[in-house]
């Protein structure tokens, strides 16, 4: 068995808290924005009763697990919020959907510490960092002594600017320069105690990136995967999918999104997170299939 965190070695599991979640099919999470102002779908589950019905359409339509996120990171006019005001929208709706779904993997998208610590409390089993560590690093402590798993998503800037081109100046090699700094987080999370098999590492596509350079890092994504840790990754309704499909409304990105998602599948990616589950669970399961066949994967 290849174990997780080895470099050059493809990750075949993902260690959070009490469980180990199992690469041996593409994993899905369904994106549940808990605010009033996502650039997608901003409003429309920011009360506990409409967020935990969705998070039940989501795994009724083959999600793995649910990604809960309080604070918005929208490309244009994104407002930091305080933590207080972002722990009371996450921690009621990580709660309940706990309770009613045992099985799902439930991961928080934070970039702070209370919160995080908040939504592990309450049954979180992961947190999705969108910058990988560097706006508070006492997320990683918060991690290591739950044994949380934690995606460490390359981003620059901060929470208001990262959804913009402010900071998407790269060199002649993006994805070097994405990977230079994604490992230097890496090893930060490691000197922090969290286990090398409960990282995961998510390139931030559209995240202080122009539409090339995110689709330098889907084309080269084997790179990221090289560093021997499982890779999620989120095209979902991201500009450069509308700006390639032509689809100026993010509702409408769905299709490409998909395609964006089976590119990076077929690259190392195993770990995906979308909008709309039906079609990216569909897209994904006929591509594994397709590939299992070509070049046969073997379970752990």
């Amino acid at each position: 068995m290849i174990v997780s965190g080895r470099r050059g070695a493809a990750a075949l599991e993902w260690r959070v808290r009490d469980r180990a979640v199992l690469l041996d099919r593409p994993v899905v999470l369904g994106i549940l924005n808990v605010t009033p102002d996502s650039f997608s779908d901003g409003g429309k589950y920011d009360r506990l009763d409409a967020a935990v019905a969705h998070a039940g359409r989501l795994l009724a339509d083959g999600a793995d697990g649910i990604d809960v996120g309080g604070e918005s990171t929208r490309p244009q006019g994104a407002r930091p919020v305080a933590a207080d005001e972002e722990r009371s929208r996450v921690v009621p709706v990580v709660r309940e959907i706990a309770r009613r779904y045992p099985g799902a993997l439930l991961t928080v998208d934070t970039t702070k510490s209370e919160v995080a610590e908040a939504a592990i409390g309450e049954g979180a089993h992961a947190i999705n960092d969108v910058s990988a560590l560097r706006l508070d690093v006492g997320v990683a402590y918060v991690c290591a002594r739950a044994r949380a798993g934690i995606v460490l998503m390359h981003s620059r800037g901060s929470v208001a600017t990262m959804g913009t081109y402010a900071d998407a100046q790269y060199g002649d090699d993006p994805v070097a320069d994405v990977l230079g700094e994604l490992e230097e987080q890496l090893g930060f999370a490691e000197s922090a105690g969290i286990a090398a098999s409960s990282i995961a590492l998510d390139p931030g596509l559209g995240f202080s990136k122009q539409s090339a350079t995110s689709l330098q890092l889907i084309a080269e994504l084997a790179r990221v995967a090289a560093l021997g840790h499982p890779v999620l990754v989120g095209p979902s309704r991201k500009r450069f999918v509308g700006e390639i499909t032509g689809e100026a409304a993010a509702a409408g990105r769905d299709a490409g999104s998909a395609g964006a998602c089976v590119a990076a599948l077929e690259r190392g990616a195993r770990i995906f997170r979308v909008h709309d589950v039906r079609t990216a669970r569909h897209a994904l399961d006929v591509a594994w299939a397709v590939m299992k066949v070509a070049l046969p994967i073997h379970a752990p």
